[in-house]
């Protein structure tokens, strides 16, 4: 382990390393596997038992998992009994919204969008029903030129009332994985949600929602030009990829979206409350490692 991270979990009042053990029976939703043919196999084989000597810090997802609210609890019980639903497309329904709700640009005019003018349509767009609840929308933040981008989910609470994504416990862990790999909320790494304005009670986003939300972050990733996408959490993974995703199948190796190396792995507000899943998620952020490494490297 090298000293910066040394010094940050120092800093952060970590317990011993923990050292990773024979993988616990996965959890999780229950729905689709991904489509084979829609993903670059790149399994965590030999090259991550190499990164294995770099003991990973998982004590801080079990230090930090106390800290999530009851009511913040990502993946209710209820939900494995439901049947997997059907994603919307990309583009949004032709139904439109109801004439009294002014819907957001054409796609066409999203696309042709600079930063600025984005975040500002973002703001104060009404294209769906999230907009009549929120307290404000959260376009995104972070380095406009980064290298990393992590997509969640949605705005919580805390996230709806300061206008900036993962400021919650969740936030917290997100800040502790990044560190972990040596990067740093702010620098080189930006971070956005698929949908962004809060749906009500930190419920799932439904698709048309994510539909009607999906231009933004397209236009997103086509400014930033990553070299890698962390999907966080199923319903991020499921808008990038467009289909059906169960995390426990589409985790540990390579997608793509456009090119660009896509990683699926578990959202951080479930791993506050399925530390079982710690292990799995720390070969994750080591894919990620590596697989930026071979990005830049090929530059």
């Amino acid at each position: 382990m090298n000293a910066r991270r040394d010094a940050i979990l120092l800093e952060m009042g970590l317990g011993p390393l923990w050292k990773l053990r024979d993988a616990p029976a996965e959890g999780g939703d229950s729905d689709v596997v991904v489509a084979p043919e829609a993903a670059v196999t790149a399994t965590v084989g030999e090259a991550a038992m190499a990164d294995r000597a770099d003991e990973p810090p998982l004590s801080l997802y079990e230090d930090m998992a106390a800290m999530a609210p009851e009511h913040e609890s990502p993946v209710p019980s209820h939900r494995a009994a439901m049947p997997p639903r059907i994603l919307a497309p990309a583009s949004v329904p032709a139904s439109a919204p109801s004439r009294s709700v002014p819907q957001r640009p054409a796609n066409a005019a999203v696309a042709a969008m600079e930063w600025d003018e984005l975040e500002a349509t973002i703001k104060s767009c009404q294209a769906c029903g999230l907009c009549r609840d929120r307290r404000q929308a959260v376009p995104g933040v972070g380095d406009r030129q980064a290298d990393w981008l992590f997509v969640g989910e949605g705005p919580g609470a805390e996230e709806d009332e300061k206008g900036e994504p993962f400021v919650g416990q969740a936030g917290k862990l997100l800040d502790a994985m990044m560190a972990a790999i040596d990067i740093k909320r702010g620098e080189d790494v930006y971070i956005a949600n698929s949908v962004k304005c809060r749906p009500p009670g930190n419920r799932t986003p439904e698709p048309e929602e994510t539909a009607a939300c999906w231009p933004y972050l397209e236009r997103q990733i086509a400014l930033l030009r990553p070299k890698l996408i962390i999907a966080l959490g199923r319903p991020a993974a499921q808008t990038l990829l467009q289909q059906e995703v169960k995390i426990g199948s589409a985790r540990g190796r390579l997608h793509d979206y456009r090119g660009i190396p896509v990683i699926v792995t578990y959202h951080p507000a479930y791993l506050l409350r399925n530390l079982t899943d710690k292990a799995k998620a720390w070969e994750d952020l080591l894919l990620a490692r590596r697989t930026m490494k071979q990005r830049k490297g090929s530059d």
